[in-house]
């Protein structure tokens, strides 16, 4: 058998292999989950959720590490909707997102956008927010690694609509990072949507012009 050959079986078994660890790893991140919602973070053990899995416990620790890191793992491929290593900013939809040129029209996708992620990931994120507000250590810190993402996030719309030369007179760009980053948190969603009752749809509509009137030089009327 020549090298090349043995070489390109070698190269086969790895990517088969990879491609197999990708599977579990993201298999272990869905169960857990469904697992930390259905029962909370405290609650919800690496055994239940290895099981839940169909791997060992040692697999879960060795993929992850720690509860929290799995957590992390869990929110992620929620927020995603998928394993692949990709991120969110580089997705097709938010590509398409940030190519539109009409300041109001970019705002309300954003909106709309937001509002179909946290229907993902919202019971995660509140998991982790009320997690933190008991003092957990971990989610504290897990939540400071997710309020800096999401303001990382919202930094990207306030330099849009600042490049395209549609913020509010005296209104700088942090200032919109931070009106934006306030109206599309968790919190804000749980509030309208949970005591309050208000439908996806009717929470969409109004953030996209709270966003607007927050922003934007000509908010539309």
């Amino acid at each position: 058998m020549s090298q090349a050959n043995t070489g390109d079986r070698r190269a086969y078994r790895s990517r088969v292999r990879a491609d197999q660890a990708a599977a579990t790893r993201d298999r272990v991140a869905r169960s857990a989950a469904e697992l930390f919602v259905e029962h909370g973070f405290a609650a919800t053990t690496v055994a239940g959720i290895a099981a839940h899995a169909r791997v060992s416990a040692q697999t879960v620790y060795n993929g992850f590490g720690t509860k929290a890191a799995l957590l992390k793992a869990a929110y992620d491929v929620t927020l995603v909707g998928d394993g692949e290593q990709v991120p969110l900013a580089e997705r097709p939809e938010v590509v398409a997102l940030y190519a539109e040129s009409d300041p109001a029209a970019f705002v309300r996708g954003y909106a709309a956008l937001g509002r179909r992620v946290i229907d993902k990931v919202g019971a995660l994120a509140l998991l982790i927010s009320s997690g933190a507000a008991a003092g957990d250590p971990d989610l504290v810190e897990l939540q400071r690694t997710t309020n800096a993402e999401r303001l990382v996030g919202t930094g990207m719309v306030a330099d849009r609509v600042a490049e395209l030369g549609a913020l509010a007179p005296g209104l700088t760009r942090e200032g919109a990072r931070d009106r934006i980053w306030t109206l599309n948190s968790v919190e804000v969603w749980h509030l309208l949507t949970g005591p309050l009752g208000w439908t996806g749809d009717a929470y969409e509509e109004w953030i996209g012009e709270a966003m607007c009137a927050a922003v934007l030089a000509d908010p539309p009327r």
